[in-house]
C-alpha cells in the first residue's frame, strides 16, 4: 500500500496459496482537510523474477456535522449618528461552516441584547445575516447597544457559533439648552442692596462634547446679571439700583447657547415685580396757585382744587391734604377762618362769603403728606384773590373841611330814589356861562370800573342853565342867568359807577339866584346904586360912630361878616379804585391851584332859602 497516515493493509493468510487483506483505518479522516483519498495497491509474488500487479483504491470521504459555524469577527463594532433614518444598514455578519451539504446552512438570529429594548431597534437577516435599523436612535437615551448574533447549522445535531456586535450611537447636536428656576425670590425691594440674589437657575444640555457646552447671558443687560455658582447653576444678582417709580416690574431673560453646529439655543423669561418704598415726598402740579374767587360767594362754594401727586403705590401714595395756617393780606384774620381744604380730594371750600372791601388777597399753604412709614410731605402755595363785584353804590361825602357846605342833610340812596342828600349853592343873575357853583364828591368802596364814577343831571324838558361834569363832578352854569330862571331851581343829579349792572345814588339841589339885572346894562346900574348907597351908608355910618364915641361910652356893632360857604372845585375827577385812595381828592383847607373858593355875600339869603348847618350824616350805600 502507498505509503498513507490514515491506511493500513492488515493482511491475513488464509492458505499457501491465498492471503486475506483487509484496508484498516489508523487515524480519523477529516473530510474538511481531505474528502479523497487515492491508493496504490501492489502485489507482489516470489518468483524470480517477481511479478506484480497493482490496483488504486479511490476513498471518498462523506461529511459529518463536525464544524460549527464560525464568524470572520468574534466583535463587531459599530458606530451610527442618532437620528438615522429607519432601514440603514448597521452592519452585516458572516460566519463559515466547512461541512457541505445541510451541514453547512446556517441561520443567523440576535440574542442576549443590552439594554433589553434594543431588540425593538435592529432586525437580523437569518439567511444573509444583514442587521437593519428599525427605529430612530437616541444617543440621550441609549448611547451604546450590546448584543450577540448566533450562526446555526442545519446538521444533525446542529452546532453554533457567535460573534458579539456593539452599536455606539453617535450625538447629533439635536438637543437644546435646558433653565430651569429652582429658587425666585420676588418682589424685589426697590433700595435692595447691590448684589442681592434674585434667583438661582440650573442649566443643562443632555448633548455631549461641545453640543453639550452652555454659555449663558441675561437680557437685558441691566440692572440684574448672572453669576456662576458651580458647573450648571447660576445665580440671578441685582447689579444696579432700582426704582419703582421708573419701572415697576423687569421681564428678564436668561438666554442659553450650546457649543453645536449649528448652536442651539434656549430662553427662560422671569417677572421680576419691584415693591414700593416710601421713597417719593407728595409733590404739587404747581408750587403756587392762583385763584380768582368772586366776592359775595356762597359759603361752601368750592374754590379750588389742589393736587399732588406721590408716584409711591398704596399707602406709601395715599395722598391727604391739610391747611397750613397763614394769614391775609391785611394780617386781621388766620386763613382757617375763610377757606377749607379736604383731606381726600384737596378741594379748597369757603367757610364764608368773601368780601373784597374787607379781603383782597388771601394767601395760605396746603400741605400734602402720605400715609408712608415714615411719611413724606410736600407743600404748596395758595394766593387768593378776590374778584370785586359791583355790590357798592356811589357814597356823597360832606363837603371839605367837614363843615356844614354846599350841600346837607339826606343819605346817598339808588338812582331809583327821588331823594337824596340836598345841594345848596348860590349864583348870581346875570353870572356867565361855565362859573362853577358847586362841586359834588362820591366815592364808591368798589374798585375798577366799579368805582369808576359819572355825574348825570336829571333836567326837565328844555335846556337847563345848569350842567354837571361828566366825571368831575362840577356844577357850573350851561349860560347866563337871567331873571326869567326864577329865584330857585332845584337840580336831580344822579352818580352812577360803571359795573355790571350799575349802581348809583341821588343828589337834589336847590339853587338859589341873587337879584342883578337881566342884562349887562341892568347889571352896571344896579351895581352903580349899590356904589351910591355903600359910599352914602359909609359916611352916614361914620357920622354916626363918631357922635356914638362921643355921647356913648360903647356902641354895638350893627353887622358883621355872614356865614362863609366852602366849595371844591377840583378837576381831580372822581375815578377812585377804593374809599382809602379817593378820600384824598378833595380838600378842605389848602386846596390845589384850581379849587374855587366861593363865599356867600354880608347879608342873608331869600326868605325860605337860608343856608342851614345841618350835621353830616354818614352816607347811606343803596343798590340801583
Amino acid at each position: 500500500l502507498s505509503p498513507s497516515e490514515h491506511f493500513r493493509l492488515d493482511l491475513q493468510k488464509v492458505n499457501e496459496r491465498n492471503n486475506l487483506l483487509d484496508l484498516v483505518l489508523i487515524k480519523s479522516l477529516d473530510r474538511e482537510t481531505m474528502s479523497e483519498h487515492r491508493l496504490l495497491l501492489t502485489a507482489i509474488d516470489g518468483g524470480r523474477p517477481s511479478l506484480s500487479g497493482t490496483m488504486e483504491l479511490v476513498i471518498s470521504v462523506l461529511d459529518v456535522n463536525d464544524n460549527p459555524p464560525v464568524f470572520n469577527q468574534s466583535v463587531y463594532k459599530v458606530q451610527l449618528a442618532e437620528g438615522v433614518a429607519t432601514g440603514t444598514l448597521v452592519v452585516s455578519v458572516s460566519a463559515m461552516d466547512p461541512d457541505e451539504g445541510i451541514n453547512s446552512e446556517i441561520t443567523y438570529t440576535a440574542t442576549h441584547f443590552l439594554p433589553l429594548h434594543g431588540k425593538d431597534l435592529i432586525d437580523v437577516n437569518p439567511n444573509t445575516g444583514e442587521i437593519t435599523l428599525t427605529a430612530a436612535l437616541d444617543f440621550e437615551e441609549v448611547s451604546v447597544f450590546d448584543f450577540r448574533i448566533e450562526a446555526r447549522d442545519k446538521g444533525t445535531p446542529p452546532l453554533s457559533g457567535h460573534c458579539s456586535v456593539e452599536l455606539e450611537v453617535l450625538d447629533v447636536n439635536d438637543n437644546a439648552p435646558e433653565v430651569w428656576v429652582t429658587s425666585l425670590s420676588v418682589p424685589v425691594a426697590e433700595d435692595a442692596p447691590l448684589g442681592t440674589v434674585v434667583a438661582l437657575l440650573s442649566v443643562s444640555d443632555r448633548d455631549s462634547g461641545s453640543n453639550g457646552r452652555v454659555r449663558c447671558a441675561v437680557w437685558p443687560s441691566s440692572p440684574f446679571g448672572l453669576v456662576s455658582t458651580f458647573e450648571g447653576s447660576y445665580s440671578l444678582v441685582l447689579r444696579e439700583a432700582l426704582d419703582r417709580e421708573r419701572v415697576s416690574e423687569y421681564e428678564v431673560e436668561v438666554r442659553a447657547e450650546d457649543g453645536g453646529t449649528p448652536p442651539l439655543r434656549a430662553r427662560r423669561a422671569l417677572r421680576v415685580p419691584v415693591s414700593d418704598v416710601n421713597d417719593n415726598a407728595p409733590a404739587f402740579a404747581q408750587a403756587v396757585y392762583t385763584v380768582l374767587a368772586r366776592e359775595n360767594n356762597a359759603a361752601g362754594a368750592e374754590l379750588a382744587r389742589v393736587w399732588a401727586r406721590d408716584p409711591d403705590e398704596a399707602g406709601n401714595g395715599r395722598v391727604s391734604y391739610s391747611l397750613w395756617e397763614g394769614a391775609s393780606a391785611s394780617g386781621s384774620r388766620s386763613a382757617s377762618s375763610y377757606v377749607s381744604v379736604d383731606a381726600e380730594s384737596g378741594r379748597v371750600w369757603a367757610l364764608q362769603p368773601l368780601d373784597y372791601e374787607e379781603l383782597q388777597v388771601l394767601q395760605f399753604e396746603v400741605r400734602a403728606v402720605d400715609a408712608g412709614e415714615p411719611s413724606l410731605s410736600g407743600n404748596a402755595t395758595v394766593q387768593l384773590f378776590v374778584v370785586d363785584e359791583n355790590d357798592n353804590a356811589p357814597s356823597l361825602l360832606p363837603p371839605a373841611g367837614g363843615g356844614a357846605g354846599p350841600w346837607a342833610g339826606g343819605a346817598g340812596e339808588s338812582s331809583s330814589s327821588s331823594s337824596g342828600w340836598s345841594l345848596w349853592a348860590w349864583a348870581s343873575w346875570g353870572s356867565p356861562a361855565g362859573q362853577v357853583v358847586a362841586k359834588i364828591r362820591a366815592v364808591d368802596a368798589d374798585s375798577g370800573y366799579n368805582a369808576w364814577l359819572r355825574y348825570e343831571l336829571q333836567e326837565a324838558r328844555g335846556k337847563g342853565a345848569f350842567r354837571v361834569g361828566l366825571y368831575s363832578g362840577e356844577v357850573s352854569t350851561a349860560r347866563a342867568l337871567e331873571e326869567a330862571d326864577g329865584p330857585r331851581q332845584t337840580l336831580l343829579i344822579v352818580v352812577r359807577d360803571h359795573g355790571e349792572p350799575a349802581r348809583g345814588s341821588v343828589l337834589r339841589g336847590p339853587i338859589s339866584g341873587i337879584d342883578g339885572g337881566a342884562s349887562p346894562s341892568a347889571t352896571t346900574n344896579v351895581w352903580l346904586v349899590v356904589a351910591i348907597c355903600a359910599v352914602s351908608s359909609v359916611f352916614l355910618l361914620a357920622v354916626v360912630l363918631y357922635a356914638a364915641s362921643r355921647w356913648s361910652p360903647r356902641a354895638s356893632v350893627l353887622s358883621g361878616p355872614g356865614p362863609t360857604t366852602l366849595v371844591c372845585a377840583s378837576e381831580v375827577g372822581s375815578w377812585s379804585y377804593s374809599q382809602r385812595q379817593s378820600r384824598s381828592v378833595c380838600v378842605a383847607e389848602g386846596a390845589g391851584k384850581s379849587d374855587l373858593m366861593v363865599f356867600s355875600p354880608n347879608f342873608p339869603p331869600p326868605a325860605g332859602s337860608a343856608l342851614k348847618e345841618t350835621p353830616q350824616d354818614p352816607p347811606t350805600l343803596l343798590d340801583t
